[in-house]
């Protein structure tokens, strides 16, 4: 299992431009006019992990084969889009299909590319997207609240449960917040996500800044940030042309540019972890001499599910799950080693996986 990830922003704050870096294609057309993106660009990139390379190499594996992760680059909204201006409807309807929001700010400042609003401010672009995505909300819930009258002075449970819900939203939308900071009770958390409102989904602010900014930001970069952590949201700080440039290198050759530029560390690390830790993923290994592989899991999914993610006959046929943790797997030498110093679990229906599991499935067929 992997997410899918949304970029989005303004026109000419970068998005097309980190798309190609990330997925190192030139699928999407980067160009400095609105609207360069016209249909969705979706592009696959393989989860960088070292430990699954530790673990390869342990056992032998013939093949490593990364979890991966999907983004989608979004064209450009503008004031509006809510009401359709620009490509508003079709870009809004987008956004609905992804996990969470990468949310790219324009930190940088160049006059050669035009900012549709003729400034640079990051936070008010910020606001700009932010509130297009509300009043979209506010006029979808609306439009539910009149379909659903019919259904509920029948009594219709499930109606009874949408309209309670679809109110709360909307209450918090009239104040000028997003729908996210409403508080769902478990028993609501599946009718919540099937709402599908835009302001539900988790957001990641993007900083894009420029190539001398990329390891410690900008006066930009640190307004995203303070307004981040008063909203409880997470931000990271990329250079988008930075990213573009090492795609086009080989690994040592990337490594080299990175140091060159301060950098410890691709800003697509960065981008990856921060979107794990804003989906609650967590990482477990199958390793073989065959292949070594990484699965994708939220947290706190137990090992029956966890057994799923492979195949859903791993799932419904679950009878344990052998589990070695990552750091007894390496410092024992691999599964031999941990079995014979009792570092191999076998673990039941109720097991929660952690990160970093490696994990061996026992199945009925």
């Amino acid at each position: 299992m992997g997410f899918k990830m949304g970029i989005v922003g303004l026109p000419n704050v970068g998005k097309s431009t980190l798309f190609n870096a990330l997925t190192r294609t030139a699928a999407a057309q980067a160009a400095n006019f609105p609207f360069c993106t016209i249909e969705p660009n979706v592009g696959e990139v393989a989860v960088p992990d070292v430990r699954l390379d530790k673990l390869a190499a342990i056992a032998r594996s013939k093949q490593t084969i990364p979890t991966r992760m999907t983004f989608v680059d979004i064209a450009g909204l503008v004031k509006g889009a809510s009401k359709g201006e620009g490509l508003g409807n079709q870009f809004l309807a987008n956004i609905r299909e992804v996990d969470a929001i990468a949310h790219v700010l324009r930190c940088f400042e160049d006059g050669d590319v035009t900012h549709v609003e003729g400034r640079v401010d990051p936070v008010a672009d910020a606001d700009t997207i932010e509130t297009e995505l509300m009043l979209a909300d506010i006029e979808s819930i609306e439009k539910r609240l009149q379909g659903l009258l019919r259904k509920v002075r029948g009594g219709d449970k499930d109606a009874v449960q949408q309209e309670r819900l679809l109110k709360q939203a909307l209450a918090v939308l009239e104040q000028g917040q997003p729908a996210r900071v409403v508080a769902v009770d478990a028993e609501d958390a599946k009718a919540w996500k099937m709402l599908q409102l835009l302001t539900t989904k988790p957001v990641l602010y993007v900083c894009n800044v420029g190539e001398s900014d990329a390891a410690t930001g900008n006066e930009h970069s640190a307004k995203v940030a303070g307004m981040a952590a008063a909203q409880g949201n997470a931000h990271v700080i990329i250079s988008a042309q930075i990213e573009e440039e090492i795609s086009q290198l080989d690994p040592e050759e990337a490594q080299m540019f990175l140091a060159e530029m301060g950098l410890d560390e691709a800003g697509l690390d960065r981008l990856i972890r921060a979107g794990y830790e804003l989906l609650h993923l967590e990482t477990y290994f199958t390793v073989g001499p065959k292949e070594a592989r990484a699965w994708t899991i939220r947290s706190g999914t137990a090992a029956p599910q966890a057994a799923g993610v492979i195949h859903g006959d791993f799932e419904r046929g679950f009878i344990r799950a052998e589990t070695i943790a990552f750091d007894d797997f390496v410092a024992l030498g691999g599964e031999q080693g941990a079995k014979e110093a009792g570092k191999m679990r076998a673990e039941g229906k109720s097991y929660v996986v952690k990160d970093g599991d490696v994990l061996y499935f026992l199945f009925n067929t």
